[in-house]
């Protein structure tokens, strides 16, 4: 009984040390837009927000998965090799290159399905990065490329980011030469107005 009360006193006294939290590994999966064409690595999306996390206070690894030129399809065929045992979430940013390709909606619907379909049956938690389609392709392929992402994330439960470029679209002194790839400056923009998103899916991560 002594030992015991001394056990117990001893507990309250010097508790043992928390478990150490593992570290979120989250693969952000997409285009040149994640790859970083055109910026060094450290300033490429996945590093900026991984340094954005950290500075809130989340553990968090964020692998750079972006093939420049990547298609929707071209994602949707390469996905299993990137998907290891160590991903916790997934930010799917895909669908620029499909739009500027003027490649049928249906076809980019059919390959993110595709993709979010892979992504459920291994219980990830995902993040779904909206595109828009440039206007000069016409008022009907807007009509139909623009709705692809939000009846998707609705349909999938993911959490849903309606516009990757979010206030860095068309902005001069936030884009490379090219008008179409984020400089660093727009990098940063983006991962400013993204980061709350991301942090829904960490706390999914937390509570699958």
């Amino acid at each position: 009984m002594f030992r015991r009360t001394l056990l117990a006193l001893a507990l309250l006294l010097f508790p043992l040390p928390a478990a150490a939290q593992e570290t979120i590994t989250i693969l952000a999966f997409g285009d040149s837009l994640t790859a970083g064409l055109g910026v060094d690595p450290q300033s490429a999306f996945p590093a900026k927000l991984e340094e954005a996390l950290r500075s809130r206070g989340h553990d968090v690894r964020v692998i750079n998965a972006g093939v420049s030129g990547d298609t929707t399809a071209a994602g949707r065929d390469r996905l299993d090799w990137v998907l290891t045992d160590d991903i916790d979430a997934v930010i799917v940013e895909l669908g620029a290159n499909d739009a500027l390709r003027g490649i049928a909606p249906a076809e980019t619907r059919a390959a993110l399905t595709a993709i979010l379909e892979t992504l459920k049956q291994r219980n990830l938690p995902v993040l779904l990065a909206g595109m828009l389609a440039p206007r000069n392709l016409g008022p009907d392929y807007a009509a139909a490329f623009d709705p692809i992402f939000p009846e998707l994330a609705e349909t999938y439960g993911v959490v849903y980011y309606p516009f990757f470029l979010d206030g860095v679209a068309t902005e001069a002194a936030l884009n490379q030469a090219d008008g179409i790839h984020p400089n660093p400056a727009g990098v940063a923009a983006i991962v400013s107005r993204i980061t709350p998103a991301v942090e829904e899916l960490v706390a999914r991560v937390a509570t699958k």
